[in-house]
Protein backbone atom coordinates (compact mmCIF):
# COMPACT_ATOMS: atom_id res chain seq x y z
CA UNK A 1 0.00 0.00 0.00
CA UNK A 2 1.40 3.40 -0.59
CA UNK A 3 -0.67 7.12 0.58
CA UNK A 4 -3.11 8.70 -1.39
CA UNK A 5 -0.64 11.60 -2.06
CA UNK A 6 0.90 9.23 -3.66
CA UNK A 7 -1.16 7.38 -5.82
CA UNK A 8 -2.95 11.06 -7.06
CA UNK A 9 0.65 11.77 -8.57
CA UNK A 10 1.01 8.65 -10.15
CA UNK A 11 -2.42 8.88 -11.58
CA UNK A 12 -1.98 12.63 -13.10
CA UNK A 13 1.54 11.21 -14.38
CA UNK A 14 -0.13 8.16 -15.51
CA UNK A 15 -3.04 10.32 -17.47
CA UNK A 16 -0.92 12.51 -18.88
CA UNK A 17 1.35 9.96 -20.94
CA UNK A 18 -1.84 8.01 -21.35
CA UNK A 19 -0.73 5.20 -19.83
CA UNK A 20 -2.85 2.18 -18.00
CA UNK A 21 -3.05 1.63 -14.47
CA UNK A 22 -5.37 0.37 -11.73
CA UNK A 23 -6.15 2.32 -8.27
CA UNK A 24 -7.98 1.56 -4.99
CA UNK A 25 -8.44 4.10 -2.70
CA UNK A 26 -9.75 3.80 1.06
CA UNK A 27 -13.24 5.59 2.52
CA UNK A 28 -10.91 8.31 4.24
CA UNK A 29 -8.67 8.57 1.80
CA UNK A 30 -5.84 7.86 3.64
CA UNK A 31 -3.90 4.28 1.64
CA UNK A 32 -4.42 2.65 -1.48
CA UNK A 33 -2.76 1.18 -4.16
CA UNK A 34 -1.50 2.13 -7.95
CA UNK A 35 -0.49 -0.81 -10.24
CA UNK A 36 0.49 0.16 -13.65
CA UNK A 37 0.00 -2.35 -16.67
CA UNK A 38 -2.40 -3.84 -14.55
CA UNK A 39 -3.99 -6.25 -17.26
CA UNK A 40 -0.21 -8.01 -16.73
CA UNK A 41 -0.42 -8.49 -13.59
CA UNK A 42 -2.06 -11.20 -11.00
CA UNK A 43 -1.34 -9.44 -7.79
CA UNK A 44 -4.31 -7.74 -7.28
CA UNK A 45 -7.48 -9.32 -9.20
CA UNK A 46 -10.26 -7.39 -11.54
CA UNK A 47 -12.66 -7.30 -13.52
CA UNK A 48 -14.48 -3.83 -14.23
CA UNK A 49 -17.26 -4.71 -16.73
CA UNK A 50 -15.11 -6.87 -18.54
CA UNK A 51 -11.87 -5.45 -18.45
CA UNK A 52 -9.82 -7.79 -16.31
CA UNK A 53 -6.81 -9.44 -15.66
CA UNK A 54 -8.49 -12.80 -14.69
CA UNK A 55 -10.28 -15.82 -16.03
CA UNK A 56 -12.52 -17.55 -14.53
CA UNK A 57 -11.96 -20.40 -17.33
CA UNK A 58 -8.64 -20.88 -15.64
CA UNK A 59 -9.68 -21.04 -12.24
CA UNK A 60 -10.97 -24.67 -10.92
CA UNK A 61 -14.30 -23.73 -9.62
CA UNK A 62 -16.43 -26.34 -7.67
CA UNK A 63 -19.85 -26.78 -7.75
CA UNK A 64 -20.88 -27.48 -4.11
CA UNK A 65 -23.41 -25.05 -3.05
CA UNK A 66 -22.22 -22.25 -1.34
CA UNK A 67 -22.76 -21.69 2.49
CA UNK A 68 -23.19 -18.43 3.78
CA UNK A 69 -23.89 -17.75 7.78
CA UNK A 70 -24.47 -14.29 9.59
CA UNK A 71 -24.19 -13.76 12.83
CA UNK A 72 -24.59 -9.50 12.80
CA UNK A 73 -24.94 -7.11 15.83
CA UNK A 74 -27.88 -7.13 18.20
CA UNK A 75 -30.57 -5.00 17.21
CA UNK A 76 -29.91 -2.85 20.39
CA UNK A 77 -26.27 -2.65 19.84
CA UNK A 78 -27.44 -1.18 16.02
CA UNK A 79 -30.18 1.39 18.27
CA UNK A 80 -27.35 2.63 19.46
CA UNK A 81 -25.19 3.59 16.53
CA UNK A 82 -28.59 4.57 14.89
CA UNK A 83 -29.48 7.01 17.60
CA UNK A 84 -26.47 8.77 17.32
CA UNK A 85 -27.37 9.36 13.35
CA UNK A 86 -31.15 10.02 13.72
CA UNK A 87 -30.08 12.63 16.61
CA UNK A 88 -27.37 14.42 14.37
CA UNK A 89 -30.34 14.27 11.75
CA UNK A 90 -33.06 16.07 14.24
CA UNK A 91 -29.91 18.76 15.07
CA UNK A 92 -30.19 19.62 10.70
CA UNK A 93 -26.21 18.52 10.72
CA UNK A 94 -27.29 15.78 8.13
CA UNK A 95 -29.73 15.72 5.41
CA UNK A 96 -28.57 11.58 4.67
CA UNK A 97 -26.54 9.26 6.59
CA UNK A 98 -24.96 6.10 5.14
CA UNK A 99 -24.41 3.68 8.65
CA UNK A 100 -22.53 0.71 8.03
CA UNK A 101 -22.21 -2.60 10.20
CA UNK A 102 -19.34 -5.16 10.35
CA UNK A 103 -20.73 -8.42 10.32
CA UNK A 104 -18.85 -11.55 11.31
CA UNK A 105 -19.82 -14.27 8.48
CA UNK A 106 -18.91 -18.25 8.24
CA UNK A 107 -18.85 -19.87 4.42
CA UNK A 108 -17.05 -22.48 2.84
CA UNK A 109 -15.31 -20.52 0.38
CA UNK A 110 -12.48 -18.76 0.04
CA UNK A 111 -12.31 -15.27 -1.04
CA UNK A 112 -10.94 -16.28 -4.40
CA UNK A 113 -13.63 -18.79 -4.90
CA UNK A 114 -16.12 -15.78 -4.00
CA UNK A 115 -14.55 -13.60 -6.68
CA UNK A 116 -14.54 -16.49 -9.34
CA UNK A 117 -18.26 -17.32 -8.55
CA UNK A 118 -19.78 -13.90 -8.48
CA UNK A 119 -21.94 -12.56 -10.84
CA UNK A 120 -21.39 -9.02 -10.16
CA UNK A 121 -20.29 -6.13 -12.89
CA UNK A 122 -17.13 -4.90 -10.70
CA UNK A 123 -15.16 -7.32 -9.00
CA UNK A 124 -12.05 -7.24 -6.85
CA UNK A 125 -9.62 -9.26 -5.13
CA UNK A 126 -6.30 -8.64 -2.99
CA UNK A 127 -4.96 -12.14 -1.44
CA UNK A 128 -5.73 -12.75 2.13
CA UNK A 129 -7.72 -9.59 2.55
CA UNK A 130 -10.50 -8.48 0.92
CA UNK A 131 -13.34 -9.49 -2.04
CA UNK A 132 -15.82 -7.11 -3.22
CA UNK A 133 -18.70 -7.87 -5.61
CA UNK A 134 -20.28 -4.48 -6.36
CA UNK A 135 -23.28 -3.38 -8.67
CA UNK A 136 -22.43 0.40 -8.26
CA UNK A 137 -20.34 2.23 -10.60
CA UNK A 138 -18.66 5.35 -8.94
CA UNK A 139 -17.65 7.20 -11.81
CA UNK A 140 -17.14 6.46 -15.84
CA UNK A 141 -15.35 8.96 -18.20
CA UNK A 142 -15.69 8.17 -21.68
CA UNK A 143 -15.07 10.89 -24.59
CA UNK A 144 -14.70 13.80 -21.97
CA UNK A 145 -17.73 12.91 -20.32
CA UNK A 146 -18.11 12.25 -16.37
CA UNK A 147 -21.38 9.91 -15.32
CA UNK A 148 -21.93 9.16 -11.88
CA UNK A 149 -24.87 6.23 -11.24
CA UNK A 150 -25.96 7.01 -7.19
CA UNK A 151 -27.61 3.79 -6.19
CA UNK A 152 -30.14 4.16 -3.23
CA UNK A 153 -32.98 1.98 -2.89
CA UNK A 154 -33.27 -2.13 -1.85
CA UNK A 155 -36.37 -4.49 -2.50
CA UNK A 156 -37.01 -8.02 -3.24
CA UNK A 157 -38.01 -8.44 -6.09
CA UNK A 158 -40.19 -11.59 -5.31
CA UNK A 159 -42.74 -9.06 -3.66
CA UNK A 160 -45.99 -8.46 -5.61
CA UNK A 161 -45.76 -5.21 -7.15
CA UNK A 162 -42.06 -4.89 -5.74
CA UNK A 163 -40.56 -2.21 -8.19
CA UNK A 164 -43.72 0.52 -7.34
CA UNK A 165 -43.67 -0.37 -3.80
CA UNK A 166 -39.78 0.81 -4.19
CA UNK A 167 -40.39 3.94 -6.38
CA UNK A 168 -43.45 4.73 -4.43
CA UNK A 169 -41.78 4.76 -1.26
CA UNK A 170 -41.76 7.99 0.35
CA UNK A 171 -38.29 7.38 2.53
CA UNK A 172 -36.61 6.10 -0.23
CA UNK A 173 -37.70 8.61 -2.92
CA UNK A 174 -36.31 11.32 -0.06
CA UNK A 175 -32.97 9.79 0.36
CA UNK A 176 -32.74 9.10 -3.40
CA UNK A 177 -33.40 12.92 -4.50
CA UNK A 178 -30.78 13.68 -2.08
CA UNK A 179 -27.90 11.41 -2.92
CA UNK A 180 -28.82 12.86 -6.62
CA UNK A 181 -28.44 16.52 -5.44
CA UNK A 182 -25.31 15.82 -3.80
CA UNK A 183 -23.59 13.95 -7.11
CA UNK A 184 -24.60 16.81 -8.85
CA UNK A 185 -23.04 19.23 -6.63
CA UNK A 186 -19.99 16.81 -6.89
CA UNK A 187 -19.50 16.64 -10.40
CA UNK A 188 -19.88 20.63 -10.59
CA UNK A 189 -16.76 20.93 -8.37
CA UNK A 190 -15.11 19.22 -11.25
CA UNK A 191 -17.39 19.25 -14.71
CA UNK A 192 -20.01 21.76 -16.52
CA UNK A 193 -23.35 21.60 -18.09
CA UNK A 194 -24.11 19.29 -15.61
CA UNK A 195 -27.65 16.90 -16.42
CA UNK A 196 -29.29 13.91 -14.69
CA UNK A 197 -29.95 11.61 -17.97
CA UNK A 198 -32.14 9.08 -15.80
CA UNK A 199 -33.68 9.35 -12.77
CA UNK A 200 -34.68 6.41 -10.60
CA UNK A 201 -34.65 3.34 -13.12
CA UNK A 202 -34.07 -0.47 -11.87
CA UNK A 203 -31.72 -2.79 -11.71
CA UNK A 204 -32.36 -6.18 -11.13
CA UNK A 205 -29.33 -7.88 -9.38
CA UNK A 206 -29.15 -12.11 -9.03
CA UNK A 207 -28.25 -13.20 -5.11
CA UNK A 208 -28.26 -16.51 -3.76
CA UNK A 209 -31.58 -15.52 -1.38
CA UNK A 210 -33.34 -14.56 -4.78
CA UNK A 211 -33.50 -11.06 -7.05
CA UNK A 212 -33.42 -7.57 -5.91
CA UNK A 213 -34.34 -4.44 -7.67
CA UNK A 214 -32.08 -1.65 -6.44
CA UNK A 215 -32.65 1.63 -7.60
CA UNK A 216 -30.21 3.62 -9.55
CA UNK A 217 -30.05 7.26 -11.50
CA UNK A 218 -27.12 8.52 -13.95
CA UNK A 219 -25.83 12.45 -14.04
CA UNK A 220 -23.71 13.53 -16.34
CA UNK A 221 -21.27 16.35 -17.19
CA UNK A 222 -18.50 17.98 -19.63
CA UNK A 223 -14.82 17.61 -18.77
CA UNK A 224 -11.92 20.17 -20.32
CA UNK A 225 -10.44 17.96 -23.35
CA UNK A 226 -7.17 17.82 -21.14
CA UNK A 227 -8.47 16.12 -18.37
CA UNK A 228 -6.29 13.23 -18.41
CA UNK A 229 -3.78 15.19 -17.09
CA UNK A 230 -5.58 16.07 -14.09
CA UNK A 231 -7.17 12.64 -13.73
CA UNK A 232 -6.06 11.97 -9.90
CA UNK A 233 -7.16 15.47 -8.63
CA UNK A 234 -10.41 14.45 -10.47
CA UNK A 235 -11.46 11.37 -8.58
CA UNK A 236 -9.55 12.52 -5.20
CA UNK A 237 -11.80 15.47 -5.54
CA UNK A 238 -15.05 13.54 -5.68
CA UNK A 239 -13.99 11.30 -2.73
CA UNK A 240 -15.61 10.11 -0.30
CA UNK A 241 -18.29 8.79 -2.71
CA UNK A 242 -21.58 10.53 -1.71
CA UNK A 243 -24.07 7.00 -1.87
CA UNK A 244 -21.99 5.96 0.91
CA UNK A 245 -21.49 8.98 3.05
CA UNK A 246 -24.09 11.44 2.82
CA UNK A 247 -25.01 15.06 2.21
CA UNK A 248 -23.29 17.25 3.24
CA UNK A 249 -20.10 15.19 3.09
CA UNK A 250 -18.02 16.86 6.16
CA UNK A 251 -20.18 17.16 8.90
CA UNK A 252 -21.67 13.38 8.07
CA UNK A 253 -18.27 12.07 7.77
CA UNK A 254 -18.02 13.38 11.33
CA UNK A 255 -21.44 11.79 11.97
CA UNK A 256 -20.16 8.24 10.17
CA UNK A 257 -16.93 8.22 12.77
CA UNK A 258 -18.70 8.94 15.99
CA UNK A 259 -20.80 6.32 15.31
CA UNK A 260 -19.37 3.25 13.74
CA UNK A 261 -16.49 3.90 15.93
CA UNK A 262 -13.74 2.39 13.45
CA UNK A 263 -12.21 2.74 10.15
CA UNK A 264 -13.68 1.44 7.07
CA UNK A 265 -10.69 1.24 5.34
CA UNK A 266 -11.19 0.12 1.58
CA UNK A 267 -15.13 -1.11 2.51
CA UNK A 268 -16.99 1.84 0.79
CA UNK A 269 -13.63 3.23 -0.99
CA UNK A 270 -13.15 3.05 -4.50
CA UNK A 271 -11.11 1.07 -7.38
CA UNK A 272 -10.83 1.93 -10.93
CA UNK A 273 -9.24 1.16 -14.54
CA UNK A 274 -7.66 4.05 -16.90
CA UNK A 275 -7.08 2.38 -20.29
CA UNK A 276 -5.09 5.43 -21.84
CA UNK A 277 -7.97 7.05 -22.98
CA UNK A 278 -11.47 6.41 -21.04
CA UNK A 279 -11.86 5.39 -16.83
CA UNK A 280 -14.59 3.48 -15.34
CA UNK A 281 -15.04 2.91 -11.62
CA UNK A 282 -16.42 1.53 -8.48
CA UNK A 283 -17.64 1.69 -5.20
CA UNK A 284 -16.24 -0.64 -2.80
CA UNK A 285 -19.46 -2.57 -1.86
CA UNK A 286 -21.16 -6.29 -1.31
CA UNK A 287 -17.53 -6.34 0.18
CA UNK A 288 -16.13 -9.22 2.36
CA UNK A 289 -12.53 -8.63 4.60
CA UNK A 290 -10.04 -11.41 5.98
CA UNK A 291 -9.22 -10.12 9.95
CA UNK A 292 -7.49 -12.74 12.00
CA UNK A 293 -8.38 -15.83 10.04
CA UNK A 294 -12.36 -14.71 10.34
CA UNK A 295 -14.50 -13.44 7.51
CA UNK A 296 -16.63 -10.32 7.96
CA UNK A 297 -18.96 -8.69 5.85
CA UNK A 298 -19.90 -5.09 5.83
CA UNK A 299 -22.99 -3.50 4.97
CA UNK A 300 -25.19 -0.61 5.33
CA UNK A 301 -27.82 2.01 4.43
CA UNK A 302 -28.85 5.24 4.37
CA UNK A 303 -30.15 6.98 7.26
CA UNK A 304 -33.13 9.80 7.01
CA UNK A 305 -34.82 11.53 9.50
CA UNK A 306 -37.76 9.35 8.36
CA UNK A 307 -36.09 6.11 8.89
CA UNK A 308 -37.50 3.22 11.19
CA UNK A 309 -34.60 1.73 13.06
CA UNK A 310 -36.32 -2.05 12.61
CA UNK A 311 -36.38 -1.19 8.92
CA UNK A 312 -32.78 -0.44 8.75
CA UNK A 313 -31.43 -2.70 10.40
CA UNK A 314 -33.13 -5.55 8.54
CA UNK A 315 -32.13 -4.02 5.27
CA UNK A 316 -27.84 -4.07 6.72
CA UNK A 317 -28.88 -8.25 7.45
CA UNK A 318 -30.49 -8.24 3.61
CA UNK A 319 -27.71 -6.89 1.61
CA UNK A 320 -25.29 -9.80 3.72
CA UNK A 321 -25.61 -12.28 0.03
CA UNK A 322 -23.42 -13.61 -2.49
CA UNK A 323 -23.90 -12.92 -6.20
CA UNK A 324 -24.48 -16.24 -7.49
Amino acid sequence: MIKVNEIRQRMNAFGRDRKPFLFIIDFEKENGYFIENPINQEDILFNIEGITNSSSKDFNISDKEAYLKHYPLSYDDYKKKFDIVHKALLRGDSFLTNLTLKTRIDTNLSLEEIYHRSNSPFKLYIKDSLVCFSPECFVRIINNKISTYPMKGTIDANIPDAENIILNDYKETAEHYTIVDLMRNDLNQIARNIRVERFRYLDLINTNKGKIFQVSSEVIGDLEDDYNNNIGDIILELLPAGSISGAPKESTVSIINKAEKEKRGFYTGVFGYFDGKNLNSAVLIRYIEKENEEFFFRSGGGITINSNPKDEYQEVIDKIYLPF
